[in-house]
C-alpha cells in the first residue's frame, strides 16, 4: 500500500511542477477525510476549511492561539466600542478596509469585493452549508427560503452591508454576541470581477437568487480559487485526493517560507505512519487511538492534547425515517425484523440507548484520557459548559428498564433490527457505535443492530435524507461561541435538528434568546437550562470532548495551533 502511496505521490509532485519532498521549501500534509468542493460557500467539512483558511484571507483573524482576542487582516482595525467601530447600541460594525492587497490574479481588493464575498456568503445558502452562519446575525433569518418561497428582500440586504469611503458598514437585525468570532473565521474574501467573469453572481441585487442553493458543480468555484491569502490554488487532483499550493509570493504580510505545499488523502493508520517515519509526510493529522505507536521515533514530534472546541463523537437518533427503499431500517415495522419510520420518537427508548454506552471507558481505553466526558453539546473553554451538569452514565440496568417501558412495552417483547452508520474515515465514531451495539444486543437476544461504515460524501447525502435511523458524527467549533453548538444540535433549524426531524419550541426560543443577549452571566444561565432540557429530552448521545493531535518531522518549525483552525495554517511554518 505505501508503495502505490509513494509513487502517486511522486508523480503528483512532478506534475505539479514541485520539489522533492526533502526539500525545505516543500511541505508534504496528509489528512484524513476528502475535500467537498473550494467555493466557502459549499463546503462544510474541517478538511476543506482547514485548506480554505490558507487561501482567502478574512476582514480580522483570531490573534495566535486566543479564541477571544482578534487582530486585524483585510480591515485594519479590528472593531470595538471603544474605538467607535461599534455603536452603542451593538447594531452597527464598521471595518475600514486595507489598500494595496493583491488578489492571487494580480487585482487590487477593494471594499467592493469585500461587501460583495459577504453577500455572496449569505445569499448562495447552498441547503446545509455555512451561509447561516452569518445570514443569522446580518439578516436575522437562518436560511434565504421558507420552502420556495424566499423569506428576505433586496431592500433588507441593501440595507444590511454597505460601504461608506473605504469602510465596510454591516448591520445586524439584532445585537448578537459571537458576530466578530463568526467574522474572523468566516469572512473570506474573493475578487467580484473575477467571479463575475467566470459566471459567478455578479453581485447586483436583481440576479442573486438565480445562484440561490445550487449543485456543487454549479459553481466555477467548485475547482477554482482566487483569494489574497498566503498561499494560492496550482491543482487539484480529485480521483487522487491530492491537492497542491503555491506560496503568494505578493502575499501584503511578506511571502511564505514554505513554497510548495501537497495535501493528501491518508486514511489508513498504519501507512499514515509509515510515510511519517520515512519521511514521505512531514505533517498528519493522526487518532488519539494510535499516538503509542509513534513512541521512541527520533524523527518524529507529537503536538499532543491540543485544546479543541469539539463534542465527537455523538449519536444521533433520527425521528422521522424515510423507510422508502432503506435496507437500513429491516422491515419497517416493529416486528422483530425492523423499525418503523417514528421509532426514536419515543423518549423512553432514546434513554435506554443513552444509559447503554460507557463512556468513561471509551475515554480510557479509547481515547487515552485525551479528554473530556461530555455532558452535553458545549465543550470546555466556553460560557455554557457545566462539568457537574445532568448527564447520562453508563447503567445496564437502568437501560433495560427504559427498554421495558419503550412502545408501552412492545420494543423489549417484539425486538428490533436497524443498522448505525458511521463515516469510514472516523474511527472513534466506529469504536462507539461497535460499543453501543455490543452493549444493547446484550440486554435482549431480539435486539439485533448492524453497523455500516460509508465514505463521507455518502454519508452527508444520506444524512439529509434521513435514511439512517442512527448515526455517529460529530461538531467542532466553527467560531468560539456556545451558540455554535447549541443552534446544529438543538435548534430546530440546526444542522443536525433538521437532519433528525428534532424540534422542541421551548429550546427554539431559548437559544435564540441566548445569542442575542451581551450579558455574559445571563448568557451562562440559559445555556444551563438549554443543557437541562436536552438531557430530558435526550435527543442525542454525547460522549466526550476530545483533544486533538498532530504529528510532524522533526525539522518542520513555527507551527502553533487555534481550536478553530479545524486544520493547519501553513504561513508560519518554515523547515529547518
Amino acid at each position: 500500500m505505501r508503495k502505490i502511496f509513494i509513487i502517486a505521490l511522486a508523480l503528483f509532485i512532478a506534475a505539479c511542477g514541485g520539489k522533492k519532498e526533502s526539500d525545505k521549501q516543500t511541505l508534504i500534509f496528509a489528512h484524513k477525510g476528502e475535500m467537498q468542493s473550494l467555493d466557502p460557500i459549499y463546503s462544510y467539512d474541517g478538511v476543506t476549511q482547514g485548506l480554505i483558511l490558507n487561501i482567502y484571507d478574512t476582514v480580522i483573524k483570531f490573534k495566535g492561539s486566543s479564541i477571544s482576542k482578534f487582530e486585524p487582516l483585510i480591515s485594519t482595525q479590528v472593531p470595538s466600542i471603544e474605538n467607535g467601530l461599534i455603536s452603542k447600541d451593538g447594531l452597527t460594525y464598521t471595518f475600514p478596509i486595507r489598500k494595496n492587497v493583491k488578489f492571487h490574479n494580480g487585482e487590487i481588493l477593494t471594499p467592493e469585493d469585500v461587501k460583495y464575498s459577504i453577500l455572496r456568503f449569505i445569499l448562495s445558502d447552498r441547503a446545509g452549508g455555512p451561509s447561516n452562519l452569518l445570514l443569522e446575525p446580518i439578516l436575522g433569518v437562518n436560511s434565504t427560503r421558507d420552502g420556495s418561497k424566499f423569506t428576505i428582500t433586496n431592500k433588507d440586504i441593501e440595507e444590511a452591508v454597505k460601504i461608506e469611503g473605504d469602510n465596510v458598514v454591516i448591520k445586524l437585525k439584532r445585537p448578537f454576541a459571537p458576530f466578530l468570532s463568526i467574522m474572523a473565521r468566516w469572512s473570506y474574501i474573493m475578487n467580484k470581477k473575477w467571479c463575475a467573469e467566470n459566471g459567478e453572481w455578479d453581485g447586483r441585487l436583481e440576479t442573486w437568487q438565480k445562484f440561490n442553493n445550487r449543485e456543487r458543480d454549479d459553481s466555477y468555484l467548485f475547482n477554482h480559487m482566487n483569494g489574497t491569502g498566503p498561499f494560492k490554488l496550482n491543482r487539484w487532483d480529485i480521483t487522487g485526493k491530492r491537492l497542491s499550493l503555491l506560496s503568494n509570493e505578493n502575499y501584503f504580510l511578506g511571502a511564505p517560507k514554505i513554497k510548495n505545499i501537497l495535501l493528501m488523502t491518508v486514511d489508513e493508520p498504519s501507512t499514515m505512519r509509515l510515510m511519517l517515519e520515512s519521511g514521505d509526510v512531514d505533517v498528519a493529522e493522526i487518532s488519539q487511538k494510535f499516538d503509542k505507536q509513534y513512541d521512541g521515533h527520533e524523527g518524529i514530534i507529537l503536538a499532543d492534547n491540543l485544546p479543541r472546541l469539539r463534542t465527537d463523537p455523538a449519536i444521533f437518533f433520527t425521528y422521522e425515517i424515510n423507510t422508502t427503499a432503506n435496507p437500513d431500517v429491516g422491515s419497517s415495522k416493529l416486528d422483530g425484523k425492523g423499525i418503523p419510520h417514528d421509532f426514536f420518537t419515543d423518549k423512553d427508548l432514546r434513554k435506554a440507548f443513552a444509559h447503554a454506552f460507557d463512556y468513561q471507558a471509551f475515554l480510557t481505553q479509547t481515547m487515552q484520557n485525551k479528554g473530556t466526558l461530555a455532558n452535553g453539546p458545549v465543550p470546555p473553554g466556553l460560557i455554557g459548559y457545566d462539568k457537574n451538569a445532568p448527564h447520562y452514565n453508563f447503567d445496564l440496568e437502568k437501560s433495560k428498564e427504559y427498554f421495558k417501558k419503550a412502545w408501552g412495552g412492545k420494543v423489549w417483547e417484539n425486538g428490533f433490527k436497524f443498522t448505525i452508520t458511521y463515516n469510514t474515515s472516523g474511527e472513534m465514531r466506529q469504536i462507539a457505535c461497535e460499543i453501543l451495539k455490543r452493549n444493547i444486543e446484550s440486554l435482549n437476544p431480539k435486539f439485533k443492530i448492524e453497523l455500516r461504515g460509508v465514505p463521507w460524501a455518502s454519508f452527508l447525502e444520506k444524512t439529509d435524507k434521513r435514511q439512517m435511523p442512527m448515526w455517529s458524527r460529530g461538531w467542532i467549533a466553527d467560531y468560539a461561541d456556545p451558540h455554535n453548538f447549541v443552534f446544529p444540535f438543538l435548534h430546530s433549524r440546526g444542522r443536525y435538528a433538521l437532519s433528525q426531524g428534532f424540534k422542541n419550541p421551548k429550546l427554539d426560543a431559548l437559544i435564540e434568546q441566548a445569542v442575542n443577549s451581551v450579558n455574559v452571566s445571563e448568557r451562562e444561565k440559559l445555556y444551563s437550562q438549554i443543557q437541562k432540557i436536552a438531557y430530558e429530552e435526550a435527543p442525542q448521545i454525547y460522549t466526550v470532548h476530545p483533544t486533538a493531535l498532530w504529528a510532524f518531522r522533526k525539522n518542520v518549525k513555527g507551527f502553533y495551533d487555534n481550536p478553530v483552525f479545524m486544520g493547519i495554517y501553513f504561513y508560519p511554518l518554515y523547515k529547518e
